[in-house]
């Protein structure tokens, strides 16, 4: 069975689209024309998958580029997997069911991996046709799952846990959309000031004569530039960026600049925090799912986001595959907090690391939503006090040599 994308019309001639399985396109096409459909169109969602392959077990290459999923659709078919799966209903058709109720973009995966699984592969090799939309961690907390027998308790882990990240990062993004705007709503105004408003002020001052003040003659040079080369400056301003983002995706540059952020005095709290909270969060999910320790902390490595933590994991996995205790090789790392590798280190010697991690994860959390909200609410008033301070220099500016004229005039 493969899923298809179709476009047809029904006997009113209104358009009808979506996903529907058949196992070749002629029987997909004979299955809508027993619906009453038509159709005009209909695409495969993925290559096909081989069947030699399957029945070896082995999983198939992944593509090099396919269908992203927002975030909120994984989240919310994680959730209804667990549910459904948690209720005795098979894969397959805990995968159909849900996917009737999704639009054709999220249908089409979900099919094309039922169409795995009945084919024979693991629900885990399955997922792993489309590896940008489920990640190294997703895939090895599933695979842990069916060894164990337990999957309907993975995917509530699973699905706890993608939940949390959806969560932190909707708040994160909520919590700084408003000062962002709020910065260049006012950057624009003031340029717009300067640039066309603030000429025909200083043109009048011009023609009287008068001896301007220090801020207004640094205001007057400050438009001028602005209306000068202002355009080029954008442009300056647009290609650094550009060349700083490519420059940054050379994997050898992007670990230094992460090593940089991980290391400099501003950003090493805020990076140590991220990044603590996501590996201590990914490692207890794989641990209390039974995930081996070694294989726990590589599937935890992918997912941290930055690189130079990400190597010094690595090297931590390999110590601890060595014979080493995960306290020591966290403490030799020296990427994380103290309160992770003492939670750690209590983990081990009770026997009870997977609950010391989600303890662990979750005061990490805590403190990273505590840091955040923190700097959120320094970040608004800053702008404000800025912006208002730029306004009132302006204010200034203009003032003081109106206020001179009326001097001069009255004397």
């Amino acid at each position: 069975m493969a899923a298809y994308r179709f476009k047809a019309v029904d006997a009113a001639g209104a358009a009808q689209s979506g996903m529907i399985e058949a196992a070749s396109p002629a029987a997909a096409r004979a299955a809508l024309r027993g619906r009453g459909l038509l159709p005009l169109e209909l695409t495969a969602s993925v290559v096909p998958l081989r069947p030699a392959k399957a029945a070896a077990g082995a999983p198939p290459p992944p593509p090099r580029s396919g269908p992203r999923l927002p975030l909120a659709a994984l989240t919310l078919v994680t959730r209804q997997m667990a549910t459904l799966l948690g209720s005795g209903l098979r894969i397959e058709d805990a995968l159909s069911t849900i996917a009737a109720g999704q639009p054709p973009k999220v249908a089409g995966v979900l099919l094309t991996v039922r169409a795995a699984v009945l084919e024979g592969r693991s629900f885990g090799d399955a997922l792993a046709a489309y590896p940008q939309v489920f990640s190294d961690f997703y895939r090895a907390t599933v695979r842990a799952g069916e060894q164990s027998g337990t999957l309907d308790q993975v995917m509530t882990h699973l699905a706890a846990f993608v939940e949390n990240r959806a969560r932190n990062r909707q708040t994160v993004q909520l919590a700084l959309l408003y000062p962002a705007l709020l910065a260049v709503v006012s950057l624009s105004i003031i340029t717009l000031l300067m640039a066309f408003v603030v000429p025909d002020i200083v043109r009048v001052f011009a023609s009287r004569g008068a001896d301007l003040p220090f801020i207004t003659r640094a205001l007057i040079a400050v438009s001028a530039g602005v209306r000068g080369y202002g355009l080029y400056a954008g442009l300056g301003l647009a290609v650094a960026i550009l060349g700083f983002g490519r420059w940054v995706q050379i994997p050898a540059n992007r670990l230094r600049w992460d090593g940089f952020l991980a290391r400099a005095r501003l950003t090493r709290k805020l990076v140590q925090r991220m990044n603590a909270a996501q590996f201590a969060g990914t490692l207890a999910t794989l641990v209390q799912s039974r995930v081996p320790l070694v294989e726990a902390l590589m599937a935890a490595a992918d997912v941290t986001p930055n690189r130079h933590i990400r190597a010094k994991v690595a090297e931590v996995t390999e110590k601890v595959r060595q014979g080493s205790s995960l306290k020591r090789a966290l403490d030799e790392a020296a990427v994380f907090p103290p309160m992770l590798t003492a939670m750690v280190a209590s983990g081990e010697a009770t026997g009870n690391l997977g609950a010391a991690l989600d303890h662990a994860a979750t005061d990490q959390q805590r403190d990273l939503d505590a840091w955040v909200r923190a700097l959120v609410a320094l970040v608004e008033p800053a702008i404000l006090l800025v912006m208002g301070g730029l306004v009132m220099l302006m204010v200034l500016a203009i003032l003081l040599p109106i206020v001179s004229l009326n001097g001069l005039a009255g004397v």
